[in-house]
């Protein structure tokens, strides 16, 4: 079989909420181009999207945003999808002469929300931000004062902004303020280290309960009385425990009981993944990079026979902890009473747990070429795939279906 490859990066809202996902084209395991032709790498982008991989896989129910090259925009090459949960990027260097213009009010028209990519006025490019719903900013590296004027400028336009490659929580605040809508950049997927600061009492409970919920004689007694400190935490486990997900057949209203039939290890994984739901300052992404992470490090330690899979479940859940807490990991280990094999994993990659972890992390980069070879990458990206579907659908479950949306209506 031919491999084929997507990747995507999180697009939130000024709450930092997630709005939707940019797919990105990947030609292989060596995370290279084999060629420079926009035309095909569009093309492969939609075909393995749409056909091979299956959106509902990649982007859940948000919106994708492809980059379109030129002929696909004109109608020289087929669009082979309708406008439903889609948004076509014009990208930078397509120069916008009458068939492209023409092409853009036609797809407007039949419903397609048109973004503009890394985009720099030029009045020569006034016909395109009068046909935009979104225009991406690139804000790397891009003066104050410049960035003022060219924010001020397409604010003229009734478009949404959305800045790209931001990389600090100084740069996200900046953005903010200058009025962009929404944001995509490394910063929301990295920790951001605030030393002095005391923290809020939800956090210190969450430490407390985490702690407790990695010791190995925890029991379902000592679970029971933990969780039945907490109201909401009660509630969301009772209705996990009777959807479909489960399919217990007579209603579970009984914590205790709820307990007994789901078993102990596999509720203490779902404990700690609700009681990162409740972190109630940082991006949703976060939690499903981390849930990702937690169920792909499952899915391929059983891919190499290991023993203790919560075990690997558990460190890859808490390798998204030290951007979540906002703190360094050594610290967050510091608090917690791990067995030293887990923290090995997570300090230096030692060791069995360290080692699949360190090839999730390399699959979530798209350094494909590094991954170890003992397991294919058919199984690499099928326990990529399980474990992002996984991951929204627990989701799903814990915190209810809705969720925000991409507003894309044109600005007064």
């Amino acid at each position: 079989m031919d491999e084929i490859f997507v990747g995507r990066q999180p697009i939130y809202n000024r709450k930092l909420e997630v709005v939707g996902y940019e797919l990105l084209y990947r030609s292989s395991l060596h995370n290279q181009a084999q060629f420079l032709d926009g035309d095909q790498a569009t093309g492969e982008v939609i075909l393995n999207a749409f056909l091979e991989l299956g959106l509902e896989n990649i982007s859940g129910r948000y919106p994708a945003f492809i980059n379109l090259s030129r002929s696909f925009l004109v109608g020289d090459k087929p669009l082979p999808f309708s406008h439903k949960r889609v948004v076509l990027e014009v990208l930078e260097d397509i120069e916008p002469d009458a068939a492209v213009i023409e092409a853009l009010r036609r797809l407007a028209r039949n419903g397609y929300i048109i973004a503009l990519d890394d985009f720099v006025y030029r009045p020569e490019l006034e016909p395109l931000a009068e046909l935009a719903h979104i225009i991406k900013v690139d804000v790397l590296g891009v003066d104050p004062d410049a960035l003022t004027e060219r924010v001020a400028q397409l604010k003229r336009h009734k478009v949404r902004l959305l800045a790209e490659k931001v990389e600090s929580h100084d740069e996200f605040e900046r953005c903010k303020q200058l009025g962009f809508d929404y944001f995509q950049g490394y910063f929301f997927c990295k920790p951001n280290i605030v030393r002095g600061r005391s923290r809020p009492v939800n956090r210190l409970v969450l430490m407390n309960l985490l702690a407790e919920l990695q010791r190995p004689e925890t029991d379902i007694n000592k679970l029971e009385k933990l969780v039945a400190q907490d109201a909401a935490l009660t509630y969301r486990l009772l209705r996990y425990v009777n959807s479909p997900c489960v399919a217990i057949r007579r209603k579970v209203e009984s914590l205790r009981r709820a307990l007994v039939i789901i078993g102990a290890n596999t509720i203490k994984n779902w404990i700690t993944l609700i009681l990162f739901t409740r972190i109630d300052d940082k991006p949703r992404e976060l939690v499903v990079t981390a849930l990702v992470r937690a169920r792909m490090c499952e899915l391929l330690g059983a891919a190499y026979r290991h023993e203790g899979l919560d075990r690997f479940f558990t460190v890859g859940l808490l390798s998204a902890m030290d951007a979540l807490m906002d703190q360094p990991m050594e610290e967050v280990l510091n608090e917690l009473p791990l067995v030293e094999e887990v923290k090995a994993a997570l300090r230096t990659r030692d060791g069995h747990l360290g080692h699949v972890l360190e090839q999730v992390l390399l699959y979530e980069w798209g350094a494909w070429d590094k991954l170890c070879q003992s397991l294919d990458s058919l199984t690499y990206r099928q326990a990529y795939l399980d474990a992002v579907r996984w991951a929204g659908d627990s989701l799903a479950t814990v915190m209810g279906s809705g969720g925000p949306s991409l507003d894309t209506a044109r600005t007064a």
